[in-house]
C-alpha cells in the first residue's frame, strides 16, 4: 500500500479485511456463490446428486464419463472456493462410495487435475477440508435468512444438521474475532479500558460458541454420524483404510496422503489459543500446526500476525490489574468450558455410537448393507484428522486451564 508521496504506510494492525476476514461473517465465506459458469455443468450435475449417487454405487462411473475440465476458465475467489467444494464432495463420495473396504488407489485424471489446480490457486490442499464443508457451503434457502447447505453428502437431515451447527459456532466467534483485533490494539496503545472491554467480549463470544455447539444434539443423529457421514470426512494420512495414500493421476506418480476433515482445522481456536498465549504439549502442537496448512493461506496469516504481535499474558501480569486478570481467567475459562463440551460432543458421536454400532453388529441377523451403513472401524480411536481423538482432545483442554494467571 503505497501513500501519495511513496513511502509505505504502515497497515493497521490486523485490520481484518487484510486477512480476507469479514466484519460480519468472521472466517466464513460472505454469500458464496451456488453456481458454477455454464462449462463447469457436468461438475454441477454430479455434485447436485451426490447422495442418490452414493447410494445407488453409481459415482464412479458417473465420474469416469465426465469430461476432462480445465479450471483455467474459472475467476476470482468466489468461483475457486465453489469449485474446490464440489470437487472436493465428489473426490469423497468416489473415495469412500464402498466404504473403507472398497477404496481405490488413484483419482482418475479428469477430477485430479483441476482439483489439483483449484487448490493450487487458493492455496488450499487437494481435499475436503472444514474451509469447503463448513466455511464456504451455505446459502439462504429464503428471504427470512434460513440456512441451507450448497452441497450434499448421505446422511439427510443429519448432514444437514451437522454443517449448520457447525457454521453456526462459527458465526457465533465473529465477535470474539473482532475482539481478538481490539485487544492487540488496546495493549499496542496501552489503553486498559478498552482492553478489558474487549476480553469481556470475548469470553462472552466463546460462550456463544458452547450455546450454538449444544444444537448439535437437536440436529444430529449420533447413529447417522457414526455410521453413514464419518467415513466420507476421512482422508488418506493416518488412517488404516487406506495406508500408502492417493495418486492423483496427471499430477504424480507417487501417493499422496491428506488428512480428512477436523474441527482442528478452524482457525477460530487457533485465533484464541494465540492471544491468550496457551502452550499445548508438543505432540498437540505438532498436531494443530499441520491442521494450519489445511486452512486458506489469508486466515493462517492471521493467525501467525496474532502470533507476532504484543504478549496480552505478559502484558495482563505486569499491569498489576485485578480487573484484567479477572476478565483474562474468564475468556480462559470459557474456552476450557468449550472444549470440554466439545469432549462430551465427541464422546456421544463416536465412543458412544461406535459401541452401538458393534453391538448391533454382533446381533443374529443383523441389517448389514449399504442401507443400514456399514460404519467405518479404521478410525474408532481417531478423529477424522487423524488424531488419537481423546488423549488429544482433554490434553488441548487441560493445558487451556493451565493458562489461567494464578491470583
Amino acid at each position: 500500500m503505497e501513500a501519495a508521496d511513496g513511502t509505505e504506510e504502515t497497515p493497521l494492525p490486523l485490520a481484518l479485511t487484510r486477512f480476507q476476514l469479514s466484519e460480519e461473517y468472521g472466517f466464513l465465506l460472505p454469500d458464496p456463490l451456488t453456481e458454477l459458469p455454464a462449462p463447469y455443468g457436468p461438475w454441477m450435475e454430479i455434485a447436485h446428486d451426490l447422495p442418490q449417487l452414493i447410494a445407488s454405487r453409481q459415482l464412479r462411473s458417473q465420474v469416469h464419463q465426465m469430461p476432462q475440465l480445465s479450471a483455467r476458465h474459472l475467476r476470482g475467489r468466489e468461483e475457486l472456493h465453489l469449485a474446490h467444494l464440489v470437487l472436493s464432495f465428489i473426490t469423497m463420495g468416489y473415495l469412500w462410495q464402498e466404504g473403507e473396504e472398497g477404496t481405490v488407489k488413484v483419482l482418475p485424471r479428469n477430477l485430479a487435475v483441476p482439483f489439483w489446480d483449484v487448490s493450487q490457486a487458493l492455496g488450499l490442499p487437494p481435499i475436503l477440508s472444514h474451509a469447503d464443508f463448513v466455511l464456504a457451503n451455505w446459502r439462504r434457502k429464503n428471504p427470512n435468512g434460513n440456512l441451507d447447505t450448497i452441497i450434499s453428502l448421505p446422511g439427510g437431515e443429519s448432514l444437514r444438521g451437522f454443517i449448520l451447527v457447525t457454521l453456526l459456532v462459527e458465526k457465533a466467534a465473529v465477535p470474539g474475532i473482532k475482539a481478538i483485533v481490539q485487544a492487540i490494539r488496546a495493549i499496542l496503545r496501552l489503553d486498559e479500558e478498552s482492553l478489558h472491554k474487549a476480553l469481556q467480549e470475548l469470553a462472552e463470544a466463546i460462550r456463544d460458541m458452547s450455546k450454538a455447539l449444544k444444537r448439535m444434539h437437536d440436529y444430529v443423529d449420533p447413529a447417522v454420524f457414526y455410521t453413514v457421514i464419518r467415513i466420507f470426512l476421512s482422508g488418506w494420512k493416518d488412517n488404516p483404510a487406506m495406508p500408502d495414500g492417493l495418486i492423483y493421476e496427471g499430477v504424480s506418480d507417487e501417493p499422496m496422503a491428506y488428512s480428512g476433515g477436523s474441527a482442528a482445522q478452524s482457525t477460530v481456536l487457533h485465533a484464541f489459543d494465540e492471544l491468550l498465549g496457551i502452550r499445548h504439549s508438543e505432540e498437540s502442537t505438532a498436531f494443530l500446526h499441520r491442521m494450519r496448512a489445511y486452512m486458506p493461506p489469508p486466515h493462517r496469516a492471521f493467525v501467525e500476525e496474532i502470533h507476532r504481535a504484543p504478549s496480552l499474558k505478559q502484558h495482563v501480569l505486569s499491569s498489576g490489574d485485578a480487573r484484567l486478570c479477572a476478565a483474562f481467567n474468564r475468556c480462559i475459562s470459557a474456552l476450557a468450558d468449550f472444549r470440554s463440551y466439545h469432549i462430551a460432543i465427541v464422546t456421544k458421536y463416536i465412543t458412544v455410537a461406535a459401541a452401538k454400532a458393534k453391538a448391533r453388529r454382533a446381533e443374529p441377523g443383523d441389517r448389514a448393507g449399504p442401507s443400514a451403513g456399514k460404519p467405518p472401524s479404521a478410525l474408532e480411536a481417531k478423529g477424522t484428522g487423524g488424531s488419537h481423538i481423546f488423549s488429544f482432545l482433554k490434553s488441548v483442554r487441560d493445558t487451556t486451564r493451565e493458562g489461567m494467571i494464578s491470583a
